[in-house]
């Protein structure tokens, strides 16, 4: 985070002392959700315990709607949302998953419907821990996806994704994540705006789609076919095609909507996050870059004026938007850089990490492109250790200076060494 000059004529907030989960609900308080529909899930089920209480001791005028599962959850929030109302919620891992077939239904409906996720890792084997596979299984279903790395970072991400998401150039479902337990139940002080300056930056929400206004009978999901329809006098409907083409360029344009978003914030709140889609440290004279999301870019960030000390240019970008994926801006931003070391914690099984050939395709045909190394580290909350992110460093410039291109997945962190002798194709079989 980077504290800019507030342009506002007045500062008006308060301090609490806040975990990450509590920052979101503070933020769906103050945002004035009016519906909340959820099931609770570890670790965010904090989020929505706070939600309840507000809305029982009348700080918050919203309907909070108990459900039988996280299906059922999602589902009503499509169906609020529907109906105009501004709606958030929050799940992680199975939960989330237990969502699915609501994911694609909320943003083919183009419902700007907000979900906190507390990342957390999928099993089997079970595990209630962090990693970023959750929110990796939604880079498909036409959600925005953002990744914020403190406490502060999640009120504001929260306060701007309602912004983004309501924006008629945009209409689609928004998910805020932050490593579960690393920030969702660690306390940190967070800046509480006004609630008038609140106001002032998110106006009410103006749906394009609202069926509680009865002058006119409508439907939304409707059964489509691949080719267009003459309607006669109601005109042309599109087909199926058509839908998935529109959603796509909201979705490319909505890069600009947030980045155009985040500046005002930063504007009159006094905070900025780099230019909204990813944020930088000491890469202005670096020709070794990490890349990285979230805890893991916390953590890089802690060993580069080590690695600097020991006479290596480096420094990290983390990134913030996910999806839509920022392509034209990391090509632009890596275009003279060296080589580049990728930290995953998650995996695209069957390949490597995800976010290392998300980068590797964005990157395709950039002239004197930079060298890619990706790891996977911190699977289901293994710690990761300033050691590892400076071995990944080392082990990538050396393969760079070599010349070694390796497809093969390269995890750090395994202690495979103290499980002793065992059979490697029968002993993780069931976990």
């Amino acid at each position: 985070m980077t504290i800019t000059e507030n342009k506002s004529e007045k500062i008006s907030h308060k301090i609490k002392i806040l975990t990450g989960n509590h920052a979101a609900a503070q933020a769906l308080r103050q945002v004035k959700v009016g519906v909340v529909a959820a099931y609770p899930i570890t670790p965010q089920s904090p989020v929505v315990e706070k939600v309840a209480e507000f809305v029982s001791k009348g700080k918050m005028n919203a309907r909070f709607v108990k459900v039988e599962s996280e299906h059922s959850a999602l589902a009503v929030c499509c169906a609020a949302s529907a109906t105009g109302s501004r709606v958030g919620t929050a799940t992680s891992s199975h939960g989330l998953m237990y969502m699915y077939e609501m994911l694609p239904w909320a943003a083919g409906n183009r419902l700007p419907i907000i979900i906190n996720l507390a990342t957390r890792a999928t099993g089997a084997p079970w595990s209630v821990w962090t990693d970023h596979q959750d929110f990796i299984t939604m880079r498909d279903v036409g959600w925005i996806q953002m990744f914020c790395m403190d406490n502060q970072e999640i009120y504001d991400t929260n306060i701007q994704a309602f912004r983004i998401a309501e924006d008629p150039r945009v209409y689609l479902p928004t998910v805020v994540a932050y490593d579960g337990y690393i920030l969702s139940h660690t306390m940190m002080p967070v800046i509480l705006e006004n609630q008038e300056d609140i106001d002032g930056f998110l106006p009410p929400l103006k749906h394009h789609i609202n069926l509680s206004d009865m002058s006119q009978v409508k439907g939304i999901g409707p059964v489509t076919t691949p080719h267009l329809r003459d309607r006669g006098e109601e005109g042309v409907a599109p087909g199926y095609f058509e839908y998935r083409y529109a959603m796509q360029k909201a979705l490319e344009n909505s890069i600009e909507v947030i980045k155009e978003i985040h500046n005002e914030f930063a504007d009159k709140f006094g905070r900025s996050y780099g230019n909204g889609i990813y944020k930088t440290h000491l890469t202005e004279d670096a020709d070794t870059i990490i890349f990285a999301m979230g805890s893991v870019a916390s953590q890089a960030r802690n060993v580069i004026k080590k690695l600097r000390k020991d006479g290596l240019k480096v420094g990290l970008v983390s990134l913030k938007l996910f999806r839509p994926f920022p392509v034209s801006y990391l090509r632009e931003f890596f275009k003279n850089k060296k080589q580049i070391v990728v930290f995953d914690r998650d995996v695209g099984y069957g390949y490597e990490g995800v976010l290392s050939y998300e980068l590797k395709a964005a990157l395709y045909g950039l002239k004197n492109s930079p060298f890619i190394k990706g790891f996977i580290v911190g699977l289901g909350g293994r710690d990761i250790t300033d050691q590892h992110i400076i071995k990944g460093v080392y082990k990538a410039i050396e393969e760079s200076e070599i010349g070694i291109i390796s497809h093969e997945t390269d995890f750090i962190g395994l202690r495979l060494e103290d499980l002793g002798d065992y059979d490697e194709s029968e002993y993780f079989k069931g976990g």
